[in-house]
């Protein structure tokens, strides 16, 4: 088996949204037993892939902060393989490439994620929460990233403690889908160490952020390939104004690279040779517009 390097990426598909933003198995008190371990039900981890080398980063601890069962994540050796990382993520996750590729329906716009938590890091080793809130554009036919959250996780956390992480809005629009994702290594893998632990519990959303739905802009961009390697090619819809400002945001909310007074109507090639392997947010502002779309590095 190949050394296991995965990287959280925003591969997201469209839902039916439903009502309410309630968090699928939130307190992690339902468990499917598969035989020699149990995996959270909603949840996907890598118990299933890794279960044939005797190893699970995915394991049931009782009793719960609040309950009787919460999540332990643990990244561990595996002969063979390397490090694989103790990740689970809201939705389900592909067990050939290690990235999430779906979450749950959602609505309302939270403005806090909630919960309980316990963690250390190994080495050089960093875990983290990522959580991502998307909207699809019936207009323009894309999927439009509403809001981030990204916490590394400092330090550590012996015992019990309650955390409240806000959440970073991009636009005005309501989501319809989130995925969470919860890892006790660090988002690239690079340097996923055996023994680094995230145990969490009582998941949850809190608070509502105001926004009202922009109208439709009258811009929008096609970008290829997706996912890519060295470059993407741009063209942005041809528009009175004739300039377009490109960014490109990466899962922490930076921007790693910009583009100013981008021709419209035109195909630009975008390198990105230099990026991280990972999922990316390209956000084009054009008439003080803004959209934006997901695009992979791989």
């Amino acid at each position: 088996m190949k050394r296991i390097v995965y990287s959280v990426v925003l591969i997201l598909i469209s839902f039916i949204a439903s009502f309410g933003q309630a968090i699928p198995n939130n307190g992690f008190e339902n468990w499917t037993s598969m035989g020699s371990y149990n995996n959270p039900n909603q949840w996907s981890c890598l118990n299933d892939m890794s279960s044939p080398l005797g190893v699970y980063t995915c394991l049931k601890g009782t009793p719960g902060s609040v309950g009787t069962a919460y999540i332990k994540l643990i990244s561990k050796n595996a002969i063979g393989v390397g490090c694989v990382p103790g990740v689970a993520v809201c939705g389900t996750i592909d067990q050939t490439t290690f990235l999430p590729n779906s979450g749950f329906p959602i609505s309302g716009r939270p403005q806090s994620l909630t919960g309980k938590w316990q963690y250390m890091a190994s080495g050089a080793d960093q875990g983290f929460i990522a959580v991502a809130l998307t909207h699809w554009d019936n207009t323009l036919g894309t999927r439009d990233t509403v809001a981030t959250l990204y916490e590394a996780l400092g330090g550590m956390a012996m015992s019990w403690a309650t955390f409240t992480l806000p959440v970073n809005y991009l636009n005005g629009n309501d989501p319809d889908t989130c995925v969470i994702v919860l890892s006790a290594s660090q988002a690239n893998g690079a340097t996923a160490t055996a023994n680094s632990y995230l145990y969490v519990d009582e998941l949850a959303f809190s608070g509502v952020v105001a926004g009202i739905a922009p109208a439709p802009a009258p811009l929008g961009f096609d970008v290829s390939p997706n996912p890519a390697t060295t470059k993407i090619s741009v063209r942005v819809n041809d528009t009175k104004d004739k300039n377009a400002t490109l960014k490109i945001i990466n899962f922490q909310g930076e921007i790693v690279k910009t583009i100013e007074h981008l021709g419209t109507g035109m195909t630009t090639d975008v390198d990105i040779a230099d990026l991280a392997k990972g999922s990316y947010i390209i956000q084009v502002k054009q008439n003080n517009k803004t959209i934006s779309k997901n695009i992979i590095k791989q």
